[in-house]
């Protein structure tokens, strides 16, 4: 150990699942015990402490972090002065952006952000809408929202701004989208001044090395195959465009080991193909990191 120490905020609430299996995936155990902020982790250079996304940016931005996990939304909510190191497109449920949109009543009388003008709105992200507002020449009232926001219209307000990954919370409250004001997705942070410590800056990289590399093994499995050696242009006309298949040759010079990374629901499609083609011996096996 070098004695050096990385300060590392990690999402409490709905990102806070899915950071834990993202890091455990990267090779990172971190543990959160029972009403504890300061969950453990297995690398004795980093220090953990869980913080609601909504406060991340602005605590890396004045040093109580050196760096953290956060969405994008909330760095700009926070209008927080920090070095955005990399995107993390992940999420509670899918590996989609989340959007912040402006909903309505479905029998509301507005159709775009121009029939606002003078009206409530109500958000968690006030920052966010009034600068939404101002830019397309809107002035009206902006609260803030402590939860429960889809239910507010339209007794309380006449629209709301929402972050929403699928819908369907909307939907159920009888809510439509006018309009989608940002997406937004998981980003790394630092603070400037760890960014330009030589040490942390290192620690960062080789960490969102392994953060980004097993992103990019989501939904993608890698595949072994034997091959007869007279087989292998027909194998490569099934396989997706533009793969480039490691073949090693066997002891069987008739035959040779073909193994190649593809997306996990083709295969299901091909391997029948690939059966018909003369592939003996097909393995499917999974894959925690894809390195680039």
């Amino acid at each position: 150990m070098s004695g050096n120490v990385l300060k590392l905020g990690i999402p409490k609430g709905s990102l806070e699942e899915a950071t834990v299996n993202l890091f455990a995936k990267a090779g990172y155990d971190i543990k959160i015990k029972s009403r504890s902020y300061f969950p453990s982790i297995d690398d004795e250079e980093i220090e953990c402490m869980l913080i609601r996304a909504q406060e991340i940016a602005r605590y890396v931005e004045n040093g109580v972090l050196d760096a953290g996990l956060t969405g994008k939304d909330w760095v700009q909510e926070n209008r927080a002065d920090v070095v955005e190191i990399a995107d993390l497109v992940y999420s509670k449920t899918s590996t989609r952006p989340v959007r912040w949109v402006l909903a309505v009543p479905n029998d509301s009388s507005i159709q775009s952000i121009k029939d606002l003008q003078g009206k409530r709105i109500a958000t968690e992200a006030v920052n966010m809408t009034t600068d939404y507002l101002k830019k397309h020449g809107v002035t009206a009232e902006v609260e803030f929202s402590w939860g429960a926001t889809e239910v507010k219209p339209p007794k309380l307000v006449d629209a709301i701004v929402e972050v929403t990954e699928t819908g369907s919370s909307l939907r159920a409250n009888n809510l439509r989208i006018i309009e989608t004001i940002m997406e937004s997705n998981t980003k790394f942070v630092m603070n400037k001044d760890a960014y330009n410590d030589s040490w942390k800056k290192e620690k960062v990289d080789r960490l969102v090395l392994m953060l980004q590399s097993a992103m990019a093994a989501n939904g993608k499995v890698g595949l072994m195959m034997n091959v007869p050696k007279g087989k292998i242009n027909d194998v490569m006309k099934i396989l997706p465009p533009g793969k480039k298949p490691t073949v090693a040759e066997l002891t069987d010079p008739k035959w040779v080991d073909l193994s190649v990374i593809l997306e996990e629901k083709l295969v299901r499609e091909i391997a029948p193909d690939l059966k018909r083609a003369g592939v003996e011996d097909i393995v499917e096996y999974s894959l925690n990191k894809i390195i680039y």
